[in-house]
């Protein structure tokens, strides 16, 4: 049950997943000028009051370079603050509440760790799925890593944009794509760098070879 965001997404490729920071309009503006075309602000830390404020920082900043702007979690939160949509996990607002809340045009995305979760994300109302960590993360402790060969099946099955995560790096897409990936959720290798604008080029340069099929790609088990 794909809806119409979806074919919005199909050639956005470097999805950027960031807490509240001091500096975030001047991070976001950076990261987008370097090559991020999805921004999601996911922050598990602050109040209702303060992730509204910070949402719409966020929000402005994306509609200022036309970058989707994406809340984690809080569909009410997003309908308050205009995002383009939510993403939600296993265990927050089903996407069909979601949905209701934003309407039809809005971006609903979903994680999915497994084959089951994927399958069952083929009936729900959402434009993309997430499907990982590949690698485990300390954004998601204790959640052991998927491998490469869960981003296979769910490229094949999902029927929406499957945006990989888990440790996207110029060093790991090339083995990411192999399997079949062409969309990425990058976290640490954006927030902790010293020069994110620059750190985003470098990784769209490395997903654009392999989109073109310009990169020599290697098959990671």
């Amino acid at each position: 049950m794909s809806t119409p965001g979806t074919q919005g997404l199909v050639d956005r490729h470097l999805y950027l997943c960031t807490a509240d920071r001091p500096d975030l309009a001047a991070f976001l503006a950076s990261c987008i000028a370097g090559g991020v075309d999805v921004v999601q602000l996911r922050d598990k830390h602050l109040e209702a009051r303060a992730l509204v404020e910070r949402a719409r920082l966020a929000a402005r900043v994306c509609t200022d370079h036309g970058v989707p702007f994406i809340l984690n979690d809080r569909p009410d939160l997003a309908l308050e603050v205009g995002a383009d949509g939510v993403h939600v996990g296993q265990d927050d607002a089903p996407p069909a509440l979601a949905r209701r809340i934003l309407g039809p045009t809005a971006i609903i995305g979903l994680s999915t760790h497994a084959p089951e979760e994927l399958e069952a994300s083929r009936d729900e109302p959402v434009d993309y799925v997430s499907a990982g960590p590949v690698n485990p993360t300390p954004t998601k402790p204790g959640r052991p890593g998927t491998g490469s060969r869960y981003i296979a099946f769910a490229v094949a099955e999902a029927g929406r944009p499957v945006f990989v995560t888990g440790g996207v790096t110029p060093d790991t897409i090339p083995s990411m794509a192999a399997a079949g990936a062409r969309h990425f959720v990058v976290v640490r290798y954006l927030t902790q760098s010293d020069d994110p604008g620059r750190a985003a080029a470098r990784l769209r340069a490395v997903i654009e070879r392999h989109l073109t099929g310009t990169g020599t790609l290697s098959v990671e088990p």
